[in-house]
């Protein structure tokens, strides 16, 4: 008997462009369902090293005609959902490990949701260098967030055992790349595959 879904998990980086876009489509998927997206963070650079991935343009790159095709199944999901305000970092890629530990400690300290929606605005929005330390504390700041009390928490060795369990949970369990889903013990690779976990919610 299949049990009935009440939370969804979503392993995400503010590295992934695709993440920041299921990011936006979620919303719409919780309120059609009543189900909640429990954000995990999870560091991609640390889940391709156990998984010897590589980042598209690495495993794409001389493959003719692959990474156009990537570029235009973005566009047509951009399109399908109107996310208008999403623009393409000029400094990317960026390094993540900061940011997500502070996502780590921002768990741990009750304001997950508002830290990715300022970390993903800042990534996917407003094209800025997130890994430079000043830019990222600016960020903070801005968005009313405890930057100083952040980034000092990213830092205790308690957050970033928090990261790497993740991590290496992550893992275990299947994944191989972000953004990745768990609808129970079924797993759901990419944001295309949102409709396919909206599917498995409705099913259970």
């Amino acid at each position: 008997m299949t049990t009935m879904t009440k939370t969804v998990e979503f392993l995400f980086d503010f590295g992934s462009p695709n993440a920041y876009l299921s990011h936006r489509v979620v919303p719409a998927i919780e309120a059609r369902t009543g189900v909640r997206f429990v954000y995990v963070p999870v560091l991609l650079g640390g889940l391709f090293k156990l998984t010897n991935n590589q980042p598209p343009a690495v495993a794409f790159g001389n493959i003719k005609n692959k990474l156009p095709y990537e570029m235009l199944e973005t566009r047509r999901f951009i399109a399908r959902h109107n996310l208008t305000a999403f623009v393409f970092n000029p400094h990317f890629p960026v390094n993540t490990l900061q940011l997500m530990r502070g996502a780590a400690a921002a768990v741990g300290d009750g304001v997950s949701s508002k830290y990715v929606e300022a970390i993903f605005q800042c990534m996917w929005e407003r094209s800025k260098k997130m890994d430079d330390p000043d830019v990222f504390r600016a960020a903070l700041r801005e968005s009313g967030l405890d930057a100083d009390h952040l980034i000092a928490r990213a830092q205790d060795q308690d957050v970033k055992d928090t990261l790497l369990a993740n991590t290496q949970r992550a893992f275990a369990r299947g994944a191989f790349g972000i953004p990745t889903f768990f609808v129970g013990d079924e797993m759901y690779f990419g944001k295309d595959r949102l409709r396919d976990v909206e599917e498995e919610i409705v099913r259970r």
